[in-house]
């Protein structure tokens, strides 16, 4: 008996996981199936190729440190930051969490692909007096012994829906692509955040750079003070000259206070980014980098291929395709099987006989005959849903087309504004030292000395402005380029998909090293 139960389990177990592989052969899935639409991009960028040289000096996309896009300006502190931003953001943490349980649907979509299996034991144990009384046919008689009676039932069952039509297939092929999407969206958000601590950076830097501009300036207004004050007390200069001075510098350093509120906040914002209390971060004060790296080549095709935002569309355009294929299946009736084996009887008299054994086998089809045009509006649902998918996604590539255009054009003419800026700069200062001599020789009022100053303050504000956009740009520039993400990091439908139904899930982490 005990060989026939080993052979029964046997045969039922290795049946239940060939089953999933014969509803494959049974029926094809039904609904379209999925091939990309194009999108709509151009053959080459149009802001490209900038100035004989550019493109030669610029760096390979392809060569870039994978996800490292950051190493290219050579600044440590701004390495670190950005290393942190990948292991401590918490925005980036839920992200991750989301992307977790998207993966964890896929198992549970994927069980319905299998046999349910159930085990049942179930005892009870019945005594009666010899006093007890029953009633039985409208005559009620009492027992003149007592009895104990015990009875046993156990078996396996197992029950399962065929996915004849592949409609849990189309299923489990929505939710593989909507994680993929997922863990696309995990990367754009990395991306993103990467991007905006970039940014806080170098603005925090242009801030360090205001405020050494207007810190020189200061000292510089202040002296100036002191001598006019001093001339007005020897008789030599005028009330208004000593006015103007005082306003010029009161001024200059009210700018000089509002650069390091800008500079306390970006340095909170990236306190943040970093997964860290702002009272945790303090940066040394450091000017804007005095070079700029070159902006990488590309062409339109790599945003396809690099751009985490692209991805997503894409894969989403996939998962709502599935879904059609899953609305069209409620058209075709569902078939299931059922099946049971066991033994039921007195376990001290009969033990596990022929005579105690039960069994069961059973089909059966439904289908639903009219549901009032539910099911049809429901497909037509779905292929609205994947039309807008597909807007969705040719929109996207026109959008990542407009960002990296902008960012060309503007490293393209900022450079050409920074050249005029510097030539401007180098002008306003030889004004003041012009005007200033002419004051002191006595041939200029000390306003003129005032206007030459406050519009060289101004040219040099505008020459950092200048250079803080370039960095800006540029930054924006290589992760509109993805940043060295490609599609191939991406987890594959496949590795979506190695969970064994049949061993627990802590099992399989150990087995894998987690």
């Amino acid at each position: 008996m005990t060989a026939l139960r080993k052979s029964t389990l046997r045969n039922a177990l290795l049946g239940a996981a060939t089953l999933p592989f014969l509803s494959g052969c049974i029926g094809g899935m039904v609904g379209p199936n999925y091939h990309r639409p194009k999108a709509i991009i151009s053959a080459k960028f149009k802001e490209a190729p900038p100035p004989p040289g550019w493109q030669m000096a610029a760096p390979d996309l392809a060569k870039m440190p994978k996800g490292d896009w950051w190493t290219v300006f050579n600044d440590p502190v701004l390495n670190d930051l950005e290393e942190r931003v990948a292991k401590s953001n918490q925005s980036l943490k839920e992200y991750e969490a989301q992307y977790r349980k998207a993966a964890a649907t896929i198992d549970s979509i994927r069980a319905q692909l299998f046999p349910t299996l159930s085990g049942k034991f179930s005892f009870n144990r019945y005594a009666q007096g010899s006093s007890a009384q029953n009633t039985s046919g409208g005559f009620t008689y009492t027992s003149s012994q007592s009895y104990t009676s015990n009875t046993w039932t156990t078996g396996p069952s197992a029950s399962w829906t065929v996915d004849v039509w592949g409609m849990i297939r189309r299923q489990v092929q929505e939710q593989v692509a909507a994680t993929q999407a997922d863990a696309a969206l995990v990367a754009n958000m990395r991306l993103s955040y990467q991007l905006q601590l970039a940014q806080d950076y170098f603005e925090l830097r242009y801030q360090d750079s205001l405020i050494a501009l207007y810190a020189r300036n200061v000292d510089l207004y202040h002296h100036n003070l002191e001598i006019l004050q001093n001339q007005l007390e020897a008789g030599v200069a005028d009330p208004t000259s000593v006015l103007q001075a005082r306003y010029l510098l009161q001024s200059t350093q009210a700018n000089l206070a509002n650069a390091h509120i800008a500079r306390a906040e970006y340095e909170h914002a990236i306190a943040v980014l970093t997964g860290r209390a702002p009272a945790e971060l303090t940066l040394a004060p450091s000017p804007l980098p005095a070079t700029i790296p070159a902006a990488p080549a590309a062409v339109p095709s790599m945003l396809l291929e690099r751009r985490p935002d692209v991805a997503q569309a894409e894969r989403n355009m996939e998962s709502y395709n599935a879904e059609i294929g899953y609305e069209i299946g409620a058209f075709f009736p569902q078939v299931t099987l059922s099946a049971s084996y066991g033994y039921s009887g007195n376990p001290l008299q009969q033990l596990i006989q022929t005579a105690t054994r039960t069994w069961s086998l059973g089909a059966a089809a439904t289908e639903t005959i009219f549901e009032g045009g539910s099911r049809s509006a429901a497909v037509r649902s779905a292929e609205a849903d994947y039309d807008n998918a597909v807007a969705t996604y040719r929109q996207t590539v026109l959008a990542a087309l407009q960002d990296t255009e902008d960012q060309m054009s503007g490293l393209h003419y900022l450079d050409q504004q920074l050249a005029l800026q510097n030539a401007a700069v180098k002008s306003a200062e030889e004004a003041v030292q012009v005007s200033m001599n002419e004051y002191l020789a006595g041939t200029q009022i000390y306003t003129t000395v005032i206007t030459a100053e406050q519009n060289a303050l101004q040219y040099q504000e505008t020459q950092l402005s200048v250079r803080q956009q370039q960095f800006l740009a540029e930054v924006k520039l290589i992760t509109d380029l993805g940043g060295g993400w490609t599609t191939q990091q991406l987890p594959s439908k496949g590795s979506l998909q190695t969970d064994n139904p049949f061993l627990p899930s802590f099992i399989q982490r150990d087995k894998n090293g987690n």
